[in-house]
């Protein structure tokens, strides 16, 4: 299977620890993302062992991520984003299972195409209702201080995070995607990864740059948020994302014939 063998590669790898990352959180940062097939994951691995560490705790290398995101009655954030707003903003809360701690989080696309985020070690109460501590946060990062925001999306995945040995960058790949709404509706996409490239500034020579370009493999923007929303819901400027969903559909069709053989 291909889990097994993204295991396997992932066990090469020299570990580096949560209190080791340091700047490489990279909270101000420039970010690409990429969409790939999850059986090509492997290979790409084995061609990046040596230039980059893979954050190891309590002897886990692949953790689980739940997330739970924010928005408005009438979808402000998904809107802002699939209409082309720049200086956008997302608020979610983000369970780490590995470590226990929930975060909430604002994160921010600016005009210059950076992405900002802060956050602070906050959970909901059982009712989804701020406390003063997180109505404080929303209001200082947030334009919009008045929204009324709730939650619309829930969305779980695995990740495993890859530090560069000599570059301050960072490398995601996230898998076993899966969405699910309050009322039960559930979408999963186990075929698909996402890999993304933080570092603090656009740089020449990364490791994973040069073993994406030799892979023929392309960047694409992409919100985990926004794709949830538009294949949970039926909602406005659907079409807008169309060539996210033909582009997964292709993806998925790779997926299954490489399944085969």
């Amino acid at each position: 299977m291909v889990i097994n063998d993204i295991k396997e590669v992932l066990e090469s790898f020299q570990p580096v620890g949560l209190d080791e990352i340091g700047n490489s959180r990279l909270m101000n940062r420039v970010d690409t993302k990429y969409l790939i097939s999850l059986n090509k994951i492997p290979h790409l691995m084995g061609k990046m062992d040596g230039a980059y560490r893979a954050l190891e705790i309590d002897n886990s290398r692949i953790f689980s991520y739940f997330t739970t995101y924010l928005d408005t009655d009438d979808f402000l954030f998904y809107n802002q984003h699939v209409t082309g707003r720049l200086n956008r903003n997302k608020v979610r809360y983000r369970r780490y299972e590995t470590t226990g701690l929930t975060f909430l989080e604002v994160k921010r696309r600016t005009r210059k195409n950076r992405t900002i985020k802060w956050r602070i070690e906050h959970s909901p109460d059982p009712g989804n209702k701020y406390d003063e501590t997180a109505y404080e946060f929303l209001t200082e990062h947030l334009p919009e201080t008045e929204l009324k925001l709730s939650p619309v999306l829930v969305s779980s995945f695995k990740r495993i995070t890859l530090v560069g040995s000599d570059i301050n960058e960072k490398i995601t790949i996230d898998q076993d995607l899966a969405y699910h709404d309050l009322v039960g509706n559930q979408v999963k996409f186990p075929f698909l990864a996402i890999i993304e490239h933080k570092r603090e500034r656009l740089i020449n020579g990364s490791p994973i740059s040069n073993i994406i370009k030799d892979n023929l493999i392309h960047p694409t923007g992409f919100s985990k948020y926004c794709f949830g929303t538009a294949s949970i819901y039926d909602i406005p400027h659907k079409n807008n994302l169309k060539p996210k969903f033909l582009l997964i559909n292709k993806i998925e069709n790779e997926f299954n014939k490489s399944s085969d053989t």
